[in-house]
């Protein structure tokens, strides 16, 4: 089959079914991010870092120049992109590089690069930024971009949360600061310094590297603490139910392209493609859709 720019497009973004190419791609470019990952995290062990170092680096050059090539397909192939299909091919692929996943990319090589033009230097903090390259596999989960949509969504709810634990951490810090200053100037020399004890109270972290000892004290830390627990279980709520109701509404939107498929009793070839486009966009499973797709059909049967 001749590789075009369409074909392309089509094996390096998430393989649909049936496309054995596109999913070996998958496939071969998970491993290699989680080798990455694996190869970061042995690399900051000294003593394998100065054993292994030649090898490190060999693994290095290969995967970034994957990840270059990649990087420079998936901008030309960007109109073809499900996403960017009503655009320019101008606009798609500005719109791939300014996107979350087109960042996501463009950071998986830059540290590599910084790297080989940097040398000798203390590059400890450019290898550990390399991790971001684990943020690639966005391509192929909608974790990412939920959790943004979800907050997004729910904004108003989330900023009305925030701002709850804002007063919760300005309240807690000054009182401790007055309840704790004369007996412990050295842990809670300000309010601004004593902000580290409240907002590691009020996330019910706890390190206990700092902790009130007067009786005042402790009475502001158990209502700092209980304060802790009802606004982050707040956020914790809100995120939760914005997940909840995205999925439900993924769910409702597939269901009615469906319906408009099967209003003549019979879904064509290309009512097809759109509800498989649909299927990956939401990341729903085959199993899943297959599922809701025959509920539908046995339902306009008479």
């Amino acid at each position: 089959m001749r590789l075009t720019q369409k074909r392309i497009a089509e094996i390096i973004n998430k393989g649909g079914h049936g496309d054995h190419a596109s999913r070996q791609f998958d496939l071969a470019l998970s491993l290699l991010i989680f080798a990455n990952v694996i190869a970061v995290c042995l690399e900051s062990v000294n003593s394998l870092h100065r054993q292994f170092q030649e090898y490190f680096l060999a693994f290095e050059l290969f995967s970034v120049s994957i990840f270059a090539l990649e990087y420079l397909a998936r901008i030309w192939t960007a109109p073809h992109h499900h996403k960017h299909k009503h655009a320019s091919p101008l606009k798609s692929r500005f719109a791939y590089i300014c996107s979350l996943t087109g960042i996501i990319d463009l950071l998986a090589i830059v540290p590599s690069l910084l790297q080989f033009l940097i040398p000798g230097s203390d590059l400890r903090w450019i290898r550990a930024i390399r991790l971001i390259r684990l943020l690639k596999m966005s391509h192929y989960s909608s974790a990412i971009e939920d959790l943004i949509s979800a907050i997004y969504d729910e904004r108003r709810a989330f900023g009305a949360a925030l701002y709850l634990l804002m007063i919760a951490l300005f309240l807690a810090s000054a009182a401790m600061y007055v309840a704790e200053n004369s007996v412990q100037p050295d842990k809670f020399s300000s309010i601004p310094e004593t902000m580290w004890w409240a907002l590691i109270t009020l996330t019910t972290v706890g390190y206990g590297d700092v902790s009130p000892i007067t009786p005042l004290g402790k009475v502001i830390g158990a209502i700092t603490a209980l304060s802790g627990v009802c606004t982050v279980a707040l956020l914790t709520g809100i995120v939760g139910s914005a997940f909840a109701t995205q999925i439900a509404k993924r769910k409702a939107i597939f269901e009615a392209e469906i319906q408009h498929a099967l209003s003549d009793g019979v879904i064509s070839d290309d009512e097809a493609r759109r509800i498989e486009k649909l299927r990956q966009e939401f990341s729903l499973s085959e199993e899943h859709a297959t599922a809701i797709i025959r509920s539908l059909t046995d339902q306009q049967r008479p």
